[in-house]
């Protein structure tokens, strides 16, 4: 595998998939630092992550912590319906954690010298030898190889692909957690070892167990995530609903705390009377919800000159699969195979890596987006169907 002693490797976004490939650079011999936009550290941002085999690689020698320090786990998948009768249930075992739990972790391991907070990066040029970024600070860094992890309103796809927009795909995700211990016996009963579902008319919600704030794997001091899919048209009200309580629009999502009440209200009663009871009431004793807006993100390229784009920066996908961490993953461990596997060429590597991680894209998008149709728009989910299950390389995939 080649080395890269002495050469220079930027990471824009310090978000999980952001943090792999840092890590993954550094393994390389690249110095490597990380610029991240928000002036805070993002541990408590983000809800529960599903966890799949590529997400949980990391973890498995690389790392000071191990998955099953970082996770919860389920054994049964789940569907209640109508006063919580179970009308579908069977043995699935499945591992979960919280975005930050993730994310405190691979900050352990990448450190804090590196990792710098409260930088926008703005703009860029390259020549056949490095790449200039340049901030809102004023700062400018020059790097062999720069990986743009920044998410769904990526610097570097804006700035490659000016043309592209973001498809909202009809429906937003509403998010949010409560203490297991908050809730009623006979709830905690139901889903505290189960990945649970409840579909209703075009709707569909599920719920299961995560890490506590602080990662804690405790029964009781765990948390009961959940996701409720609910369709909003594009417009005046998806505008209204995405505008937070300070006034701003907020198009991609609104934090907890900043949902107008109105809205939460309307939420916690619509929960009683379209879910069932247990899913109801982790809604219901949410404190804080905040909302997802879900958008079809797709790039017509990864790779350009000595830039590389990865995770939800390229393809931001419905979160149906649970793949977006996955894909954000694989990009990166894909990328750090194809650097090792040349002498020193980093856009021959990029070039190389490029075709795969095209097409995995593009094709989870169209898997989430058949997923997203049949329970939000054609109302044929069905629990049973191998397509609706989780997985970056599911069917289709």
């Amino acid at each position: 595998m080649h080395r890269y002693e002495g050469s220079r490797a930027v990471v824009v976004g310090g978000s999980i998939g952001g943090l792999t490939s840092a890590l993954l650079l550094r393994e390389l011999g690249f110095s490597v630092d990380v610029f991240e936009r928000t002036p805070t550290q993002l541990d408590h941002r983000g809800g529960g992550i599903v966890l799949q085999p590529i997400t949980m690689k990391w973890f498995d020698g690389h790392s000071a912590r191990r998955i099953d320090e970082l996770s919860t786990r389920s054994r049964r998948l789940r569907y209640l319906g109508p006063g919580n009768a179970i009308v579908h249930d069977e043995p699935a075992e499945w591992r979960y954690t919280s975005w930050g739990t993730v994310y405190r972790a691979l900050l352990r391991d990448f450190g804090h010298e590196h990792y710098h907070l409260g930088e926008f990066c703005a703009g860029f040029d390259q020549d056949a030898d490095q790449v200039e970024l340049r901030f809102v600070t004023g700062r400018v860094e020059r790097a062999d190889l720069v990986v743009f992890a920044d998410g769904i309103s990526s610097t570097g796809r804006r700035r490659l692909f000016p043309e592209l927009g973001r498809r909202y795909s009809g429906y937003v995700g509403w998010r949010g957690t409560v203490r297991e211990s908050e809730v009623t016996p006979q709830t905690y009963e139901l889903l505290t070892d189960a990945l649970t579902y409840t579909v209703g008319d075009r709707t569909h919600a599920l719920t299961y167990p995560i890490p506590g704030m602080d990662g804690e794997l405790e029964q009781g001091k765990r948390l009961f995530n959940f996701v409720w899919y609910r369709n909003v048209p594009a417009g005046p009200q998806l505008q209204e609903l995405t505008t937070d309580v300070r006034g701003f629009e907020c198009p991609v999502s609104i934090h907890p705390g900043a949902v107008q009440r109105r809205y939460v209200d309307e939420l916690k009663d619509a929960a009683g009377a379209q879910l069932a009871p247990a899913v109801a009431e982790v809604v219901q004793r949410t404190e804080q919800p905040y909302v997802q807006v879900v958008f079809d993100t797709r790039i017509p390229g990864m790779a350009e000159g000595r830039i590389a784009v990865i995770g939800d920066a390229a393809f931001a996908a419905r979160p149906h699969a649970a793949a977006g961490s996955a894909k954000a993953a694989d990009d990166a461990w894909k990328l750090f195979e194809h650097l090792g596997a040349v002498d020193g060429d980093v856009p021959r590597a990029l070039k190389r890596w490029e075709p795969g991680q095209l097409e995995l894209g593009n094709r989870l998008i169209d898997r989430v987006s058949e997923m997203g149709r049949r329970s939000q728009v054609a109302n044929t989910w069905d629990p049973r169907d191998p397509d609706l299950r989780f997985g970056l390389y599911g069917p289709g995939v």
